[in-house]
Order: C-alpha cells, then sequence, then structure tokens
C-alpha cells in the first residue's frame, strides 16, 4: 500500500509541476513562429548550470569508502511512515527536489516551445511523467508481481543505490545538466 501511495504521490507531483509550468509558459510565449523563444534557451542554460554545479558538489562530497555511504534519513524512516506522510514526502521528493523540479520545469518548457496543441502538450508532460519515473515504478512493480519474495531483491537494490548514489547523481547531474547547456545554447544561436 505504501508502495502505490508513493508512487502516485510521485507522480501528481511531476505532472502537478508539469501543469502549472505549462500554464505558465504557453502565456509567457514560449513559442515564437515554431521556434522556442530565447527565454526558453536562457532557462534551460540556467538549469543546466546549475545541474552541473549539483554534479561538481554531489563529486565533492560523496563518501571515500562507499560500504560507509548512508541512505538517506528520510528513506531509512519511510518504512514507519503513515499514507499522509508518504504521499507528502512523495510529492516534495518529485516536485521539489531540485533535480526533478529542475528537470521538469526544464521539460515542461521545451513542450510548451513545440508550437502544438494543449492536447498534444499534455500527452508529452505525461510521457515525460512516465519516463522519469522508474527508480519509483519498477522496484513497486517487482514488488507487486513478486511480493515477499521480492524483498530480498529490494533490499539489495537499496544497498546498492546507497553505496552508488555519488557516482550515480554526479553522473545524471552531468549528462541532463550539459544537455540542457547544449539546448540552451543551440535556442539562443538559432
Amino acid at each position: 500500500m505504501s508502495g502505490l501511495v508513493f508512487a502516485a504521490g510521485w507522480l501528481v507531483g511531476l505532472a502537478g509541476l508539469g501543469a502549472i509550468t505549462l500554464a505558465i509558459t504557453g502565456g509567457a510565449g514560449a513559442s515564437e513562429n515554431g521556434k522556442p523563444a530565447d527565454w526558453v534557451g536562457v532557462l534551460k542554460l540556467v538549469i543546466g548550470l546549475l545541474l552541473v554545479l549539483l554534479a561538481l558538489q554531489q563529486w565533492r562530497h560523496r563518501p571515500t569508502d562507499t560500504s560507509q555511504a548512508e541512505l538517506p534519513k528520510w528513506m531509512a524512516a519511510i518504512d514507519h511512515f503513515n499514507a499522509v506522510k508518504i504521499l507528502g514526502l512523495s510529492l516534495v521528493l518529485s516536485a521539489a527536489n531540485a533535480k526533478n523540479a529542475g528537470l521538469t520545469i526544464a521539460a515542461a518548457a521545451a513542450i510548451s516551445s513545440a508550437g502544438v496543441s494543449t492536447d498534444k502538450q499534455v500527452a508529452g508532460l505525461a510521457i515525460f511523467a512516465l519516463i522519469g519515473s522508474p527508480g519509483t515504478l519498477i522496484p513497486l512493480a517487482v514488488f507487486l508481481i513478486a511480493g515477499e519474495r521480492a524483498k530480498n531483491t529490494l533490499s539489495s537494490w537499496k544497498t546498492w543505490a546507497a553505496q552508488h548514489n555519488a557516482a550515480i547523481m554526479t553522473v545524471l547531474f552531468t549528462v541532463l545538466g550539459m544537455k540542457l547547456l547544449g539546448d540552451g545554447i543551440d535556442i539562443l544561436i538559432s
């Protein structure tokens, strides 16, 4: 039950932030003659730069011994949360977390600047939310399919993720940040 609540909150958080961004960017003229507006390029540059800076920070503060890596306090405590706390946590992690918020805002601005109809924008946002959620949805699917038999597998995934979190996040922030920087530059020079 907790996993379903978390996944629902996660998807609602991404979709909600994306919908707000679509509404704001659509009204702000994100598309000019079928091309993204210059401010969309600047937004992508800023978010890309922030992600690269987060990558540097993540790498600098990584544990020297990965076996000493600890789970974030919220992850260690989530097993004892009630449904309301789990829902709140998933909303915060999906929509207020710097990485997720930045990527969702950048994606929604890109969708808005594509010059397509509102229904296609909503579909694009829904696809983005699903593509941006495998870390939440795959473990849930494994648990729903395998039930209690999945506990050892999920526990080993959790341990592995904690040990390699710094490297994973550094690579993720770097790749996505550089992609957004490239997109922003492309918009501004074209």
